[in-house]
């Protein structure tokens, strides 16, 4: 089982510089971050897990890719992923080069965690509507896959191009979000596996995966639970379904705490 870690890196939590080390140090596989471009103050938007308010976090998320190269310059295995990517709200040809970019710099081991995102008031300022939001990400992964892919590149909303530097090799895309038939079929179509948030139901939903991985003629999608609160027992759990990596959730906190949860962590690698 390969066990990798997840933090909201903010400017008041423990720098990703010293985290990607510490992690790596101690044999974690992977270090992903979220992103939040901004967060309108209306809060039209309930919190996604139900909080009375919105932890002070989601407000202060730094830019995930330029997180990640700082991640990636003082590291040598450590995979960089973001988890999660709000890919509608991102420029796609943009986006592709600067993921390239990351590849191409820490040696092919960037990771593309996506997800079509929960505030309805963010993802509308960036000019999706919420109701697009699945669409308008499928079209952007697909535009980026041909940037990485191609040397002459082309999709809907961008004539033939060229786009260097390419990845090393292509950067695996996993999809976030809660079992269902919709997700399904993003995951199947596009990406290379599924990340529930939590870690929850997925016994229960592996059954519909397989079946849309079948009817899109692709081998079974890979299953990572994402941002649980990692016990000995859920890892026994994970293994008996197949699972091959699971992702720890770290506290957004200062250094002291963070590192207190990773030393934890680390005695069940």
């Amino acid at each position: 089982m390969r066990i990798g870690v997840t933090m909201f890196t903010t400017d008041l939590a423990m720098p990703i510089s010293d985290l990607a080390r510490a992690a790596e140090d101690r044999g974690f596989v992977s270090l992903y971050v979220p992103e939040h471009t901004h967060i309108p103050i209306s809060r039209r938007t309930p919190p996604p897990a139900g909080q009375a308010e919105l932890p002070e976090e989601y407000k202060r998320t730094l830019d995930p890719l330029v997180a990640l190269s700082f991640a990636a310059a003082v590291t040598e295995r450590l995979l960089v992923g973001t988890g999660i990517l709000l890919v509608a709200q991102r420029d796609p040809i943009v986006t592709a080069k600067a993921i390239a970019t990351l590849d191409r710099l820490s040696g092919g081991r960037a990771v593309v965690g996506i997800g079509f995102g929960w505030n309805v008031e963010e993802i509308e300022n960036h000019g999706v509507p919420y109701g697009s939001r699945r669409a308008v990400t499928r079209d952007h992964m697909l535009a980026m896959r041909a940037l990485w892919r191609d040397e002459v590149a082309s999709f809907d909303g961008f004539e033939a191009s060229w786009s260097w530097p390419k990845p090393i090799s292509a950067p695996p895309v996993y999809v976030g979000g809660a079992a269902g038939p919709k997700l399904f079929a993003h995951v199947a179509e596009y990406a290379d596996g599924w990340m529930p948030i939590g870690g929850k139901g997925i016994k229960a939903a592996l059954p519909a995966l397989r079946e849309a991985c079948e009817k899109a003629g692709r081998p079974m999608a890979k299953v990572i639970p994402f941002g649980t609160l990692l016990t000995r027992e859920k890892l026994d759990y994970y293994a008996g379904l197949g699972v091959e990596e699971v992702v720890a959730a770290l506290p957004s906190a200062s250094s002291g705490e963070v590192l207190a949860k990773l030393d934890e962590y680390a005695r069940l690698i």
